[in-house]
């Protein structure tokens, strides 16, 4: 049932893409901010009761009409799986960005791709020449490729099924959106939701970079993971970037000029990896063939171990 609930979402989120302000979302972030508006006041204790005054009613309450609808007809549990993960798996979710920059860049409109990669990260990109605009276009589909898409099919294979997906989306979000100074938000609230997200994206970003090593360059992928992941603030975002820039052959470290808005994806002093060439705007096309081979390669695996489950 997972192999084909992840391969329906996919179909249906290619032919008709969830809106970023559709309602569950919506209520969502509304969730999130009365959490954080609620419970913020200057201790790490309180980012840890407010994280789980969002996560777990979201969590539980999809476990547990999972198990019902389990209960009374096969058929409405696989739906259920489905619609979990076409809200939570896809990359339609951030891709638009990523198609119209490269679209831009196709058609020589520069200043278009700026203002498009400025909407999406919030980064100053007034005068930034196309090699930077490539990169840093780059960088954040990586890292949203991973979290849309690869960090999602790693939780829902946990035998918890569906709420798996919706615990790391949800923690993904409230890592990002109380990390970003609002008001008068403190920075011990954030300091728990961040740090549990790093615990439950260790393993999913290092199978994700494992990917891309293995459908890209493999040799350059493994010696940049190896050697230049600390080159990057987070530590699993460095093995992300740095695997992927090896897969590509496009170097991807450097400092960035503002944070992003996904997290703080700069690398530390010390110039671009030194593996790989400057990024262009072909580049982004091998990105989007590096990415799709990538989930063809965990979608067979994952065709595999559903294979081996019905024959044991």
């Amino acid at each position: 049932m997972t192999f084909f609930s992840v391969l329906l979402a996919l179909v249906i989120e290619q032919l008709r893409a969830l809106s970023p302000s559709n309602p569950v979302f919506a209520l969502l972030q509304y969730h999130a901010e009365w959490a954080a508006q609620g419970f913020d006041a200057g201790k790490k204790k309180h980012g840890i009761l407010a994280w789980l005054a969002v996560v777990l009613p979201w969590t539980l309450a999809v476990a547990a009409v999972y198990y019902l609808l389990y209960r009374i007809s096969f058929a409405l549990a696989f739906l259920w799986n489905v619609v979990i993960v076409y809200f939570t798996l896809g990359f339609r979710q951030f891709s638009h960005y990523f198609t119209d920059i490269h679209l831009a860049l196709n058609n020589d409109d520069v200043p278009r791709a700026r203002e498009i990669l400025n909407e999406w990260t919030g980064m100053e990109t007034i005068d930034m020449p196309v090699g930077e605009i490539v990169r840093h276009t780059l960088i954040h589909a990586v890292v949203a490729s991973h979290r849309h898409v690869f960090g999602v099919f790693f939780w829902f294979l946990v035998p918890i099924g569906p709420a798996g997906a919706v615990l790391y989306r949800i923690s993904e979000y409230l890592a990002r959106a109380w990390a970003v100074p609002v008001g008068d938000r403190t920075v011990a609230f954030a300091t728990f939701p961040q740090r549990v997200f790093f615990v439950m994206d260790w393993v999913p970003s290092r199978l994700t970079a494992l990917g891309f090593a293995i459908v890209g360059n493999f040799e350059d992928a493994i010696y940049a993971w190896r050697n230049h992941s600390r080159q990057w603030h987070d530590v699993n975002d460095g093995v992300l970037l740095a695997a992927g820039s090896g897969a590509l052959g496009a170097r991807l470290a450097g400092p960035l000029a503002e944070p992003s808005s996904l997290d703080a994806l700069g690398a530390t002093e010390g110039g671009p990896i030194p593996v790989g060439d400057d990024c262009t705007p072909r580049t982004l096309q091998s990105a989007v063939g590096l990415v799709w081979r990538a989930v063809i390669l965990w979608m067979i695996l994952l065709l595999m171990l559903t294979i081996a489950v019905w024959v044991g």
